[in-house]
Order: C-alpha cells, then structure tokens, then sequence
C-alpha cells in the first residue's frame, strides 16, 4: 500500500520534471540541482551564516579555501556532495553535507565546524544552517505553521499568519524538547504564484526559525540552533540542526503537503529490509492498578502472561503488547519505594514480580505472533538510582531538582548505556523500544555550559541522542523506536528518520474531540503518528484512526467494552489505517476547531487505487445538521461510488460534483459520519 503511494509519486514528479501535471498544465517547479549549483561554488556566499572571530561569514567564506567532493550517497533517489570552507589561517573548516533528491523537488543539508589547529579557535557564534532569501511575485506571503505539544486539546493546532513587510515571525519551541508547546520544525511558505516552500528543521534540541518578508516579492528565512556562542578546542568538531526544502507549485498548498508526506514516507521514515515499517496496532497489560499500587507499579509475571493468554482467547491479539513504566526495580505495591517516576534510572528486571526477567513474558507474546514492546526513560536518572549511586559522574543536576540529566554527551557514558538498554533488549526478547522524556532539559544544558563555551551540552546531548539511537538500529535491525517525550515534544526531521510517536500527546486520556484536533494538525506534515482508542463506540474509534494506534480496553474482570465490537473494531481499523499513508485534506478550517460546537472533517486520498476516505465529526455543542465539503484529488469526468458505512447506502456522484461540494449530514450530536467512496470503471 506505502510503496503504491511512492509509485504514484515517482510517476507524478517524472511528469513534473517535464513541465506537465496530470492535468497537463504547465508546472514550473525548481531545478533543485540547479538551485544548489547557483548557492554553492566557489566565490559564492552559501545559504548558511555564521560570525567568526566577531565578522560575518558573507564578508569573508567567498575568500576561504573552497572544495567540493560527490560522496556515494545512503539515500536511494539522491546525489550527496560535502561543500568545505577552510579558514586560509587554518584554524576552521566548515562542512555543508548537501543532499539533493531526485525523486522530489527537495535539498537538504547539515554543517559540521572542524578545528584543525593545535590551539583553540576564535568565537563562533550566530550560526544559521539557513539564512536564504526567496524571490517570487508580488503578492501575500503566508506562514503555514503550527503550534507543538503540552498535553492540550490544541496541541499540533494549524495557524495560517499573513506576513508583512518589515515584520518578521519568530517559532522557538520551549524548554529544549523540538515539538514541546511552543512551535513545531514543520512549516509551509506560500509565497504568491500558486507555489511555495516546505520547511523541516532536524534538531531534537532548541532551534529557532525567524520567517520575513523583506520586500514586495522577497521572503527571508533564517534557522539553527539557538543558542550557540563558543570557541572550539582543538581537534574538536561540532554539527549543526539539519535543514530540508522541498518546493511545490500548485493549485493550492496542499500539493505540497502532501508532497511532503510522501517526501518524508520515502526519505525519513524507518526502513526494514528496505520496505517502509508499518508501524503496529498495540495492546497494553495493565490500565492502572489498585491503590497504592499506581499505574503498572503491581504488575507480575504470571499475570502478564495471563493476559496474552485472555487477548488470544477472545481473539484480539494486537500486533505488539506493550508494556510501559514499572516493571524495573524499586517499582511495587509499597508507596513506600515510589512510583515508576521515582526509580527510573533503576534499568534492571524487579526480580521481585518478575523472578526470570522478562524474557518469559516475551515469550508468551511471541507464541501467539505478536511482538514486545518495552518503556524506558533513559535521560531521566531519580535520585538513589542505580545509576545515580554507581555514575554520579554522568549526570547533570540542578540544585533543588530531583530529576537528573544523563548525560549523552559523555561518550563513555553514551557507550555504557547503549549497552546496558542493547543487553536488555536481546536478553529480554523485545521488539519495539519505548523511548519517553519528561522534562525539560534546557535548563540544564545552560547549568553545564562554560563560558566561552555555550550550547557545547546541547550539541553534545543531541549527537550523543542520534549516536544512541542509530547504535540500537545497526545492532537490532528489526527494532522499531517509538518515541514519547511527555507525548509528542520531539517530534522532528531527525527524529521522524528513526521513529514514530504512537502516544503523540499526554492530552486528557480518551477524550475524542481533542484527538480529532491532534489527528487534524500532524497529519498537514507525518503520515506516522498514533494515539490510543478507549472505547468502541464509531465516535470514538474514528477520533483516535491513524497510520498506528494503541488499545486501551481492559479484558479482565467485567471488560470494559463487548469482545465482539472490539474484535469489530480491530478489523476496522486495520482496514482504514491503510488510507493514512496517502493524501490528506482537511474539509473543515482549522481556526475554530477545538471548539465542541463545530464540526470536524477530512479526507484521505489513495491515489493509486482511485478511493479514499472521507471522516466528518459533529460534536455535541453542534447545532448545525449539515456542512457542505469540497473533495480534492477526485478526476473531474469520472463518476464515484460513496459508501455510507453507517447506513449501508451508496450513491453515485461525478467528479465535478465532488469537487463543487457534496453536503455531509449528521443527525445526531456527539456523532461521526465515514465515506468510502472509490472511481467506478
């Protein structure tokens, strides 16, 4: 199914590159080759920036000594060329790994600053991996963004902002974490001319982006890492955020969302066998248990493996079980030893609840074919830890704080923990590794930093992250990585390359209206991202659909749900998580959305197979019965079946008629209403 989507595109874009759509109407999307042959050269100012020994690097890198050398690249569909700058003093190289894509209209690059010299270098400071101008008609500029995750309704809310000349829009995310709150590193520029720019950033850290309009036709964007002002010791060699560009021509902006999605399915999403993972449909042990006990704090052996056993009875296994915080020493029923967020750091078996590992409960899981997936929270070390009383000298702390910062910068400490959690993983028999982090680490990287020396913890930590993570990869090549930090707060270009966020968001748990918010807002830039589903009612399953999911419905005592409808709903979604690796469209604007008296709808298209989807919600407060929507990527002269699941009801409508606006009628409030609909021949 991925791989048809990616078919389509690469037939699409080869229609492209000659100057035609599918419609035949002329494109003129930019040569990326071309573009990066007029930035980068010798004598030529780069897109990027940065001050050296107090000068601007465009008053002087046109001087520096230039080479360029091809590399063979990792990528399929790529050419990879690293662009050097060296100081003719030779105390400074800067590297730009530029890697054009030749399946997309999409370049990126990433800088790595290298001190050649026996002595320290000059101040660096004030480096922006992009700092590029863009010219088009004149017209409005409008900055597409988005807000990130704090565990509200609103998180991953669209905002769409006019710019002004003179006027600059700032996006920082807060507190260290690449999605957390206050910005998230996707953004689409609409520049006038039916054309535009998305814009990734790849840095799990604090990156800024700073958006203006400079003139009538020019916009300016400037992004890095922001907060960097250091010297380099000898030898040393730092890298920068990543950048990545992909430029649409088109009707409206969604061609280039949805180019994007699809850039993103083939270049930066988790590969297995160089097939696409698909990302797992999961089901959890436990759902908190009895006071004092907390959330799976009481969890056994024999219980866990009792549940495998009640899934497979009432035939509901899920494709992972999914076992999260408090399984690790220190964790129980006594209140007295904490909770699971006062052990983490304590990353062996409690051999108390679980006396052989868990290795036999593993074993229960794949008996039945399913797989294991297991949290840890290894960047978040409580104090009197094991790894606090045996590595104090790892940890970064804050005095009158009780979580303490491991250190990932600390290769020594990177290696040992890479094998620790390396161990545990093969030892134990997991498939899926759970990564979570739930505070903020800004604070402490500032607390850590020398003078002469700031953002080294951040870079640091960020390497040391990626250098941790592709070491489990190379090692487990089957191994997915979800990632969780509070939901999803890190959620970026380098992460979305290595994992996938099945819990997205800490938002209040269950509640749909919010879930339909969050499924509104990723799915403008991830096609990969998950959330859980509690009950089984159609309102419900429909809010929490994506490329992934999580059950949440409890199977013992007195269910929570019928095993009937829940088997119901497992083959449901099955089927429809399929759609949400295509096309999206969103049928209802997003300004007002998190509302409970609007609606919420939208469409995802699957190309190759000439169907697709169409979900609308009318939520409580609603008094509205009916709202017209305008279907896109429908062929204007062929005729569609809509199936009304609800209803067992299909109609015929054409193409035109789908694209001038069918009406969606909902009766009842709090209720959802799904279409499938496919071309007829």
């Amino acid at each position: 199914m991925k791989k048809n989507c990616l078919a389509l595109l690469l037939t699409i874009f080869a229609i492209i590159a000659n100057g035609q759509t599918e419609r035949g109407i002329p494109r003129n999307i930019p040569d990326v080759k071309l573009w990066v042959s007029q930035h980068f050269g010798k004598g030529k100012v780069p897109p990027f920036s940065f001050v050296f020994d107090g000068k601007k690097s465009e008053e002087f890198i046109g001087n520096w000594i230039f080479n360029a050398e091809k590399l063979n690249p990792v990528e399929t569909n790529s050419e990879e060329v690293v662009y050097s700058f060296s100081d003719p003093q030779g105390s400074l190289v800067v590297k730009c790994k530029v890697t054009i894509f030749t399946d997309f209209p999409a370049v990126e690059w990433v800088l790595n600053f290298i001190n050649t010299s026996s002595i320290r270098t000059p101040l660096i400071e004030k480096a922006a991996v992009a700092d590029q101008s863009f010219k088009s008609d004149i017209g409005t500029f409008i900055l597409h963004h988005s807000r990130g995750s704090d565990a509200q309704r609103n998180d991953f809310q669209p905002t769409d902002e006019k710019l002004k000349i003179g006027k600059s829009v700032y996006l920082t995310p807060s507190g260290g974490r690449s999605s957390d709150n206050t910005a998230f590193p996707f953004f689409n520029i609409e520049t006038p001319g039916k054309q535009g720019i998305v814009v990734a950033i790849g840095w799990t850290g604090k990156w800024y982006a700073d958006v203006s309009q400079t003139d009538e036709r020019t916009i300016t964007l400037k992004s890095g890492m922001e907060r960097m002002q250091l010297s380099l010791n000898p030898s040393e060699e730092i890298r920068s955020p990543k950048i990545a560009l992909l430029f649409w021509n088109g009707e409206d902006r969604m061609i280039g969302h949805n180019l994007f999605r699809k850039f993103i399915l083939a270049h930066h999403s988790r590969k297995i066998n160089g097939n696409y993972a698909e990302y797992p449909l999961s089901g959890s042990f436990d759902y908190g248990d009895p006071e004092p006990c907390g959330e799976y704090n009481c969890l056994t052996e024999e219980f866990a493996i009792a549940l495998v056993k009640r899934y497979k009875q009432f035939r509901i296994l899920p494709e992972v079980f999914w076992l999260d915080a408090g399984w690790y020493t220190g964790c129980g029923w006594d209140k007295a030893r904490g909770g699971w967020w006062q052990n983490v750091g304590n990353w062996t078996v409690d051999k108390e609840r679980f006396p052989h590992g868990l290795k036999p409960v593993s074993d229960a899981v794949h008996a039945t074919g399913a797989k294991f997936m297991v949290w840890f929270e290894p960047e978040r070390v409580s104090p009197g830890s094991m790894i606090d009383n045996d590595h104090p000298e790892w940890l970064i702390k804050l005095k009158g704080n009780d979580n303490f910062l491991f250190d990932l910068g600390n290769k020594d400490a990177r290696t040992w923990l890479t094998k620790l959690i390396g161990d545990l993983i093969q030892n134990e028999g997991i498939d899926n590794y759970r990564q979570d982090f739930n505070f903020d680490p800004m604070p402490y990287w500032e607390a850590n930093d020398k003078p002469g020396r700031i953002g080294i913890s951040e870079i640091r930590h960020i390497e040391g992250l990626y250098a941790f993570w592709d070491s489990l990869l190379a090692r487990f090549p089957n191994l997915l990585i979800d990632n969780c930090a509070s939901g999803g707060r890190r959620l970026d270009l380098e992460t979305t390359s290595r994992s996938a966020p099945l819990w997205r968001t800490d938002y209040q748990y269950g509640e749909p209206n919010g879930y339909q918010c969050h499924t509104y807002g990723l799915n403008f830039y991830l096609p990969i991202h998950g959330t859980a589903i509690y009950k089984t009612d159609q309102y419900v399953l429909r809010s929490g659909l994506g490329a992934t999911a999580v059950m949440n419905w409890e199977v013992t005592g007195k269910a929570s749900e019928p095993i009937p409808a829940i088997q119901k709903r497992m083959e449901d979604f099955k089927i429809l998580r399929n759609y949400y690796y295509c096309d999206y469209y969103p049928l209802t604007e997003s300004r007002n959305n998190t509302g409970d008296n609007v609606w919420l709808a939208y469409q995802m298209n699957r190309p190759e197979k000439k169907d697709g989807i169409i979900i609308a919600f009318r939520r409580g407060g609603s008094n509205t019965e009916s709202i017209s929507a305008r279907l896109s990527g429908i062929e204007l002269k062929a005729n569609y079946d809509l199936f009304f699941e609800d209803y067992g009801l299909h109609i015929t409508k054409t193409g035109q008629e789908l694209i001038n606006g069918i009406e969606l009628t909902i009766p009842q409030k709090p209720a959802s209403l799904l279409i499938r609909y496919h071309m007829l021949k």
